[in-house]
């Protein structure tokens, strides 16, 4: 197994998801001038899944991305790609509203696409991003 020797270069932040530390990831990772986050599902600062419908969920999950891509330095208008996963097409149109709502300003490159399941059954939807910070 490969032992882990964190570089000086790259910074990470965490969040309240159990799975982190269970499987061994970081929520966010900034490199340079890239932020780099993981697939956010809808999770409660408890570790408890979002209740309510695809939209709230997405709302969730924007909120945390956002929160870290600021953690690392950046803001919402430097997200440049957005990769969003739901368990039902139909949730499409929600889940698209909560990308309006949040990355507007930004217009992002972004993806849909629908997937047979996520991690948890009661998430409908999972969303990663990619910020670029230019250069001061």
């Amino acid at each position: 197994m490969p032992t882990s020797h964190p570089r000086a270069d790259r910074r990470r932040t965490q969040s309240a998801s159990p799975f982190e530390e269970q499987i061994g990831f970081c929520r966010a990772m900034r490199v340079g001038g890239r932020i780099l986050v993981s697939g956010t599902a809808p999770i409660e600062d408890d570790g408890s899944s979002t209740p309510g419908d695809a939209g709230a969920q997405a709302d969730r999950c924007f909120a945390l991305i956002v929160g870290q891509i600021e953690q690392l330095g950046g803001r919402a208008e430097d997200v440049v790609r957005v990769r969003m996963f739901v368990t039902d097409i139909a949730d499409a149109d929600a889940v698209s509203a909560a990308h309006a709502r949040w990355m507007k300003p930004a217009r992002p490159t972004a993806t849909l696409v629908a997937v047979s399941a996520l991690y948890r059954p009661e998430w409908r939807v999972e969303i990663e991003a990619e910020a670029v910070i230019e250069a001061a």
